[in-house]
């Protein structure tokens, strides 16, 4: 399981392309995995209403597309994130910024900071990511 894991975790997801539903499902097994069929139902039903068979469903697409896989085990399939959270999350964010603000981030962050009021908090921490990405940029000359 381990070697599976640590092979499955080093790909890139660059075309890595879930549905919404499919997201919901990556969230548990990042959060927790293993997850039998019958634990994602419980853990999604009061949130989405999902039957065994849409998950089955859902779970098969997502082997598919390389998303998760499965180990045998002892009364049920065992089901595991294929990919890294933050690779995943990295790759929908950069297809997001693409598609809608042309990959520019200057552009999606003055939209958001025009529709919203950023708090004290939120302020600090666009700060604190400001002054890492310049020192990153120093360090690199």
């Amino acid at each position: 399981m381990q070697e599976k894991w640590k092979n499955a975790a080093q790909q890139e997801t660059p075309e890595l392309l879930l549905s919404d539903g499919e997201w919901e499902i990556m969230k548990v097994l990042w959060q927790q995995s293993p997850k039998t069929i019958t634990q994602l139902v419980a853990v999604l039903k009061e949130s989405t209403g999902w039957t065994k068979h849409t998950v089955i469903t859902m779970l098969g697409r997502m082997e598919k597309k390389g998303a998760v896989y499965y180990e045998e085990g002892n009364r049920a399939k065992e089901y595991y994130p294929a990919v890294k959270e933050r690779e995943a999350v990295r790759s929908r964010t950069e297809r997001f910024l693409q598609k809608v603000y042309d990959g520019s981030l200057g552009l999606m962050l003055n939209a958001m900071v025009q529709e919203k009021s950023l708090s004290r908090g939120e302020l600090d921490q666009l700060y604190e990511i400001l002054k890492q990405a310049q020192q990153r940029e120093e360090e690199g000359r």
